[in-house]
């Protein structure tokens, strides 16, 4: 029972996501949705679930669905309009380099919603991620300011936020 209870989140996430790409409610696809999922999460949970009861607290839940309205609505609009801009501008005015920004998270799996985050934001990469200072080195197509508390404002902000409050 502890077993399925620490693999809960990994199934109902492999469900969902087979039923999204599969693109049908079948009875069939039903079926085999559940057997894929119920094997996927059996076998990663070990590895992926550090603490089950994190992984079905429903806050963390209500958070990561928050963040990913906001990330993908607003965030990621934003930062493609600006990235367009800057292309079609004749003089292309773009001022990039590698700043440093101080990071809150301490969790692997925040660090790797960060990254994540970041790097899928058009004008931003991370290039290297050092754990012990807690800074995140990050190519920036437009830098702006190389002062750490407004890096991190314009960078990382929300993000290192929520993902705090989902995964530590």
């Amino acid at each position: 029972m502890k077993r399925l209870l620490r693999a809960f989140s990994i199934i109902l996430f492999s469900f969902l996501l087979y039923l999204v790409y599969s693109g049908s409610m079948r009875l069939y696809d039903i079926v085999t949705g559940i057997a894929v999922s119920l094997a996927i999460g059996i076998i990663m949970a070990p590895i992926v679930v550090e603490n089950w009861r994190k992984s079905l607290d429903i806050y963390r839940l209500l958070y990561l669905i928050k963040y990913i309205i906001v990330y993908f609505f607003i965030y990621e609009v934003k930062s493609h309009l600006n990235v367009i801009k800057l292309g079609l501008s004749p003089s292309m005015p773009i001022r990039p380099g590698v700043v440093r920004v101080p990071i809150c998270s301490k969790s692997g799996y925040a660090l790797t919603l960060l990254s994540l985050s970041i790097t899928n934001t058009p004008g931003t990469v991370v290039v290297d991620i050092d754990e012990d200072k807690s800074t995140l080195y990050v190519n920036w197509i437009y830098v702006t300011t190389v002062e750490s508390e407004k890096v991190y404002r314009e960078v990382v902000g929300e993000f290192d936020v929520y993902a705090k409050k989902i995964f530590d």
